[in-house]
Parts: structure tokens; C-alpha cells; sequence
């Protein structure tokens, strides 16, 4: 076997394990919120996974640095929840979950995610 084939195939087994880690084995870092949390707008949605307790009003503050129109948006909708963030300015969106489970937040366009688990 040629040194460019062995090459060739190390750098294809090298790029499968990284997609692979990259999509499927990276592990979400879950955020307890209290009353509030605050959620960075930028390229995505930090922190992406938050709990909140059952039964309790929790305050997400949404703060958006992101020029993005895709990022213009943010929808709640597990809870009817639909609000516009403008640029360099807080918007707090309030939740009281009544039931146990992971809900999903997006995007207007439904390109970036985050998840709420309640407890």
C-alpha cells in the first residue's frame, strides 16, 4: 500500500470520528435555573439546555448580540410563546410550566434549538 493511500484512508477514519462526536456524542450542558436565567443570543442559544421546576414562574432573559434575522425570534411553543428580540436589548419571556417533560425553543426559522427540562 502506497504512503498517499495510507494517508488517505487515517485522515478519513480521523473526519468519521469527528462526525461522529460532533453530532451524535457531544453532551448538552444543563443549566439549573432559579427565578431567572440568562440566555445569550449569538450564533445559537447559550445555554442550550436549562431546568426549571414544575410549578414555579421562571424568567428566561433573552439578551441578543447576533445581527441575524433567523435570530429575530425566539418561539416557545409547548407554551404559546412567540416574542420578538431586538438587538442589544433584554426581553424577558415568563414560563410556568404545569407539567414535567423537555419542551423545545427555536428560532423563528427553526434553524437553532434549545431545550427546557422541567422537574
Amino acid at each position: 500500500m502506497s504512503i498517499d493511500k495510507i494517508i488517505v484512508a487515517i485522515v478519513s477514519l480521523l473526519s468519521i470520528g469527528f462526525t461522529f462526536w460532533f453530532f451524535l456524542a457531544k453532551k448538552e450542558k444543563e443549566i439549573e435555573a432559579g427565578d431567572s436565567v440568562d440566555i445569550a443570543v449569538e450564533g445559537g442559544f447559550s445555554p442550550e439546555v436549562i431546568s426549571v421546576k414544575k410549578d414555579r414562574v421562571t424568567q428566561l432573559k433573552f439578551f441578543r448580540t447576533d445581527p441575524s434575522s433567523c435570530l429575530e425570534e425566539v418561539v416557545l411553543g409547548d407554551f404559546k410563546i412567540r416574542k420578538q428580540l431586538s438587538l442589544n436589548e433584554t426581553v424577558v419571556v415568563e414560563i410556568k410550566p404545569e407539567k414535567s417533560g423537555e419542551f423545545t425553543y427555536t428560532c423563528g426559522m427553526g434553524m437553532y434549538h434549545g431545550k427546557i427540562i422541567v422537574k
